[in-house]
């Protein structure tokens, strides 16, 4: 069985600090301590990880360290999958996208297709969380189909934690997508029913 994942940034040094200090929190609440380390991979667009894994000392389940540079089981970065997502929604097709990013069309199709299974909930999810970082946003732009209205949701709403909370400034849009659906945001799992609302950035700040 697959361990549990807990999203946390992509500075390895940093997320070893916080680990050490006790500051990672499990979902359940209880803190997270050192449990070696699962296996290297490597993700295109990012390079070699070896994530680290920790344990809760509440629930006594080991969870996986992923950077939010990544999604579940991708073996692209999300930010290279973010900027295929963007041009979708600007009109490109997959084949087109496919060549720009040097991907099989095979991979890029299953990542539009994917988006826009979970793309009413992103959209739903993220709308969301705009408001509670910025109360008094107005309406978003209308698009011709919900993958777009989504992706316009994620960017709107890392324009909004940038102004409410600096901290985020480094981290891109579509790492907060990843942070806040948890990795699964090209999963067959809707985000909607993944989200701590009350902890949408989990261990990334």
């Amino acid at each position: 069985m697959e361990a549990p994942v807990v999203m946390v940034g992509s500075d390895v040094v940093e997320v070893e600090r916080r680990l050490r200090a006790g500051e990672l929190v499990c979902p359940c609440g209880g803190g997270l301590a050192a449990w070696g380390h699962a296996r290297q991979r490597s993700v295109r667009g990012v390079g070699d990880l070896r994530p680290r894994r920790a344990r809760c000392g509440a629930c006594l389940v080991t969870h996986v360290l992923l950077a939010v540079s990544c999604l579940l089981r991708r073996a692209d970065g999300v930010d290279v999958i973010g900027s295929a997502l963007r041009a979708k929604a600007a009109g490109a097709g997959h084949r087109p996208i496919a060549g720009r990013l040097e991907r099989p069309v095979s991979t890029v199709r299953g990542w539009l297709r994917a988006f826009a299974r979970n793309a009413e909930s992103v959209r739903s999810v993220f709308t969301g969380l705009l408001v509670q970082f910025d109360p008094l946003t107005g309406p978003l732009p209308v698009h011709p189909n919900a993958l777009a209205d989504a992706v316009e949701a994620v960017g709107a709403c890392a324009v909004a934690a940038r102004r409410r909370l600096g901290v985020v400034g480094a981290v891109s849009p579509w790492q907060l997508a990843a942070a806040v659906t948890g990795g699964f945001l090209l999963a067959a799992a809707a985000p909607s029913l993944l989200i701590n609302t009350s902890r949408p950035l989990g261990g990334v700040v």
